[in-house]
Order: C-alpha cells, then sequence, then structure tokens
C-alpha cells in the first residue's frame, strides 16, 4: 500500500512560569523588584521544574526585573534539583504586557529544536494564555 509518507509526531511542550511575588516600591513598573517572598518561592519553581521533567531547552523572558530575578533563582534551584546545564535565555520585550495573541505569535517563532521552551512572564497575559490552550473541563 503506497501513500505520502508521515513523519513521527513529536511531542512539544511549554511551560509557562508567571513572575514570582514582586515587591511595591516607588520605582517604574519595569524596576519592580521581587519580594522577599517572591526570592523564596522561585528556587522552589526552579527545583520543581527540574524534579518534574520540565527542563526547558530555551527560556524567553519578560526584561522586567521581578521577571528576570524569577528566572535567576528559578535556575539556580533547577540546577539543585538536577545536575544540568542552565538552558540559554532570550530576554524579550514582548513578553511585558503582552496579549493572549501576542505571546501566540512569539511562540510561533520558537524554533523546532526546542522541544521544552519556557516563558517567564505576567497576568493577565499568562493565566489567559493557561486557559486558553487548556482544555475545558469535561460536564
Amino acid at each position: 500500500m503506497s501513500g505520502p509518507e508521515t513523519k513521527p509526531e513529536t511531542k512539544r511542550r511549554l511551560v509557562l512560569l508567571r513572575h514570582a511575588k514582586s515587591d511595591w516600591p516607588d520605582v517604574p513598573d519595569q524596576d519592580r523588584p521581587l519580594a522577599k517572598r517572591g526570592r523564596r518561592d522561585a528556587p522552589v519553581a526552579g527545583g520543581w521544574l527540574g524534579r518534574s521533567g520540565y527542563v526547558p531547552d530555551a527560556v524567553v523572558c519578560s526584561t522586567a526585573r521581578r521577571a528576570r530575578e524569577t528566572w535567576e533563582l528559578a535556575a539556580d534551584g533547577l540546577a539543585r534539583a538536577l545536575p544540568v546545564a542552565a538552558p540559554p535565555v532570550r530576554y524579550e520585550p514582548r513578553v511585558y504586557e503582552a496579549t493572549v495573541l501576542g505571546l501566540l505569535m512569539l511562540v510561533r517563532e520558537f524554533p523546532d529544536d526546542w522541544q521544552t521552551a519556557l516563558i517567564v512572564g505576567h497576568n493577565p497575559g499568562m493565566a489567559e494564555l493557561t486557559v486558553g490552550l487548556t482544555a475545558p473541563p469535561p460536564d
């Protein structure tokens, strides 16, 4: 029987990480740092990524300070959980204040060899993207 040649399906993962709890000092929004709780929680999230098998091939991170700090601390937690090299990070200004459509357009640009990609960003875009990508619960 002849027919079109089919390629085996490759599973890819998109991991979404909202920045950890931020502080609210009197600085521009882009410059807000993590709060004490955020500095404590971010490495825990990174450790969970490693232990759960969600080690990213690449990270796309918002340029906002709180997102950058979240990834730096999460990467430390990931390294403590698994002996892996830190994945390459691209700091992307489009992640800051991104809409669902903006995030989807960004994801479509990811190279095919990224089997697991991680975005570190902000709400409401990250939460809305999560809802949009997940199946509704059964009745």
